[in-house]
């Protein structure tokens, strides 16, 4: 004790300076190695040894399921890889609900308005594209409705709707508002799309029997053409909502038939649909036709499929088993899937598994965006609770996804990078009560904001030793002697219960 004593007040202050500008110097370095490492391989030196070389020594585990499933995936390409970042292009929701008797009954309730005036006025500008034409000009009733489209008032529209058809009682984009916006039950606005069915339907057979039109022709049976899509893709979507499953698939099916051009997404509305049936076989043939590489992805895309090889193992899989022995095929190519789906639409495992609110789906959504999550959330959660053990694969493999993508995670792997402008678009369709989901961002590994602490604070002691040496080398000297008070009381306590010669190594020590 006596030596330990002396070795401390011999020391000079430029040995406190020497040791802290070293202790400065090493942590600076290790930082710096660190982060390029990170820069490079998005991981931390430190994490990943630990991870991989102490940790198994420690816990006795041969596998990893991290490891064996980014071996597996890196062997996956694709083309759109090499495509440069896609604009922010708005797409309609094929699964946009009513704003009379769905989107108007969440006002009354809750008395926040559900849309923005963005997008229905996205809207406004779909409907008066595609429900109307050059041969409408000077038409009174068509007039009244292109106006009508941009009021911003729901009353408004409505008692425009109902003036336009006091001038003509046919005038289809009318009954196709009040059928959205004045009803207040799924019935009402199914007997309003019957009767302008009813009426468009024969308007746009007349051309058909003359093999030469005219331009205007042209114009009035494209927006008829247009009037014919919608009106039975929503009484599809009525009768899907009023339970007749049945109904409902055949008119999709029927759209994807005699429209096979101009589908307007039909295709993910009969997906949804064949899942309520559980129609899981008709579901993968559709999968099959439209998870092409050729064709533009979508969230329900690339999650049905997930959700298909998902429902293969997920009723007999367990994370504890799987980490033991490993992942099998089936389950390799689940949780492939998975982080395919992820990596395409990251913010919708948090409303699958319930860890964020759903709101009412926008009309319009923005693909790999949090608009998309919401309207594809929305209606598919269902889908996933009902194949057992599905969300709990989900649960265990989709952050995954984030260790695979290389680094900075807007490079991409399996798709094209991941649009900057998605944040900003989200934040004009979604109603400011509801928390925009923002990309997940890679975090610093805490090896990191250690090592930059610990550089920082080495860095600060070195230079308050190097001004002020004397009272720093008190500093020390004072903590080590609170250190050194508890190892002599427990040395006098010794003295009593042990042998002279033990005592006397230990004080040495």
């Amino acid at each position: 004790m006596y030596d330990s004593s002396m070795f401390l007040n011999t020391l000079t202050p430029k040995f406190y300076v020497a040791l802290t500008g070293t202790s400065s110097l090493i942590s600076g370095l290790i930082l710096i190695f660190e982060w390029w490492y990170f820069k490079k391989y998005g991981t931390s030196f430190i994490e990943q040894v630990s991870l991989n070389h102490i940790s198994p020594l420690l816990c006795g585990s041969d596998s990893n399921e991290t490891t064996t499933t980014s071996n597996t995936t890196s062997t996956s390409t694709n083309t759109t890889q090499q495509q440069t970042i896609a604009d922010c292009k708005l797409w309609r929701n094929p699964l946009n609900l009513f704003r009379g008797s769905e989107y108007q009954r969440f006002q009354w309730a809750t008395n926040k308005d559900p849309l923005t005036y963005y997008d229905m006025n996205l809207s406004a500008q779909d409907h008066q594209t595609f429900f109307t034409c050059e041969a409408d000009a000077g038409k009174a009733e068509y007039e009244i409705m292109q106006m009508a489209w941009r009021e911003r008032n729901p009353q408004a529209r409505i008692k425009a709707a109902h003036e336009a058809l006091e001038k003509n009682t046919e005038c289809v984009p009318a009954l196709i508002l009040l059928a959205e916006e004045e009803t207040t039950t799924i019935l009402e606005s199914e007997k309003l799309f019957k009767q302008a069915y009813k009426i468009v339907e024969g308007n746009y057979k007349k051309p058909l029997s003359s093999q030469h039109l005219t331009p205007l022709q042209e114009s009035v049976h494209r927006r008829d053409n247009n009037l014919v899509v919608y009106i039975k893709r929503r009484l599809a979507m009525c009768a899907r909502k009023l339970g007749k499953i049945k109904e409902a698939i055949k008119l999709m099916k029927d759209l994807l038939k005699e429209f096979p051009v101009m589908n307007f997404n039909i295709h993910e509305n009969l997906i949804e649909c064949l899942l309520e049936a559980q129609m899981y076989s008709e579901v993968q043939t559709l999968l099959a036709k439209y998870d092409d590489i050729s064709l533009p992805k979508s969230a329900t895309i690339c999650y049905t499929a997930a959700l298909l090889k998902a429902r293969a193992v997920a009723d007999k899989f367990s994370p504890d088993i799987a980490s033991k022995r490993g992942l099998s095929t089936a389950e390799m190519t689940a949780v492939e899937a998975i982080h395919r789906a992820v990596e395409f639409n990251p913010h919708v495992p948090k409303y699958l598994l319930e860890m964020k609110s759903l709101i009412l789906p926008p009309e319009h959504v923005l693909k790999r965006g949090d608009s998309e999550a919401l309207a594809y959330s929305f209606f598919h959660i269902n889908h996933w609770k009902r194949v057992e053990g599905a969300l709990n694969l989900l649960h265990c493999t989709w952050e995954g996804t984030f260790r695979m993508i290389p680094y900075p995670l807007e490079k991409g792997h399996l798709f094209y990078p991941y649009p900057t402008c998605t944040e900003a678009t989200d934040r004009e369709l979604l109603p400011t009560f509801h928390e925009v989901s923002v990309y997940p961002k890679k975090e610093l590994p805490f090896f990191i904001l250690f090592t930059a602490g610990l550089c920082s604070f080495t860095a600060l002691l070195a230079l308050l030793t190097h001004q002020y040496p004397e009272p720093m080398g008190v500093v020390v000297r004072t903590m080590l002697s609170w250190l050194y008070l508890p190892l002599s009381y427990i040395l006098e306590k010794l003295e009593a219960i042990l042998p002279a010669n033990l005592l006397h190594q230990l004080s040495r020590i």
